[in-house]
């Protein structure tokens, strides 16, 4: 029986596999996940329905499974249909989320095709496919170093 909040066994199997510098990206609902992945990323689909589950909540579960040294948003488009004022809500979320586990880390926003560059590298090992409808929820994280 697992102690951490994540008990998958797929994303548990491939944390465990994982290593520093390999990344995980929690994609929202939008997100193209089956052409905008690594070529040894795992595609774990946690898509239920609209808004279940969020990237938050996958953050969290990850967060308390494996050390995190960065993470990285798609940036907010100036202008468009999808354009915002400001950072997406959704990232004090994250924001949220990260402090409560303890970590002191800021969210850097890429480029969107930037973004999808640095999800489409061989050190990218999953893709949690979530069902989250908010715009530029998703998140690129990377494992660092267990510092026990």
């Amino acid at each position: 029986m697992l102690k951490s909040q994540l008990i998958h066994p797929e994303i548990t199997a491939v944390l465990a596999a994982a290593g520093h510098h390999s990344t995980i990206l929690i994609a929202d609902g939008n997100y193209p996940s089956l052409n905008k992945r690594g070529p040894n990323a795992k595609l774990i689909s946690m898509n239920l329905s609209p808004g279940l589950i969020t990237v938050d909540q996958a953050l969290q579960a990850i967060l308390s499974a494996v050390p995190i040294e960065d993470a990285a948003t798609m940036q907010t488009e100036p202008d468009g249909p999808y354009a915002l004022d400001g950072d997406p809500p959704v990232w004090e979320d994250y924001r949220k989320s990260i402090k409560a586990a303890g970590l002191d880390l800021p969210l850097k926003p890429l480029e969107k095709w930037d973004f999808y560059d640095n999800v489409i590298t061989p050190d990218h090992v999953l893709t949690i496919q979530t069902g989250d409808q908010q715009r530029y929820a998703n998140l690129l994280l990377t494992i660092g170093v267990r510092m026990d």
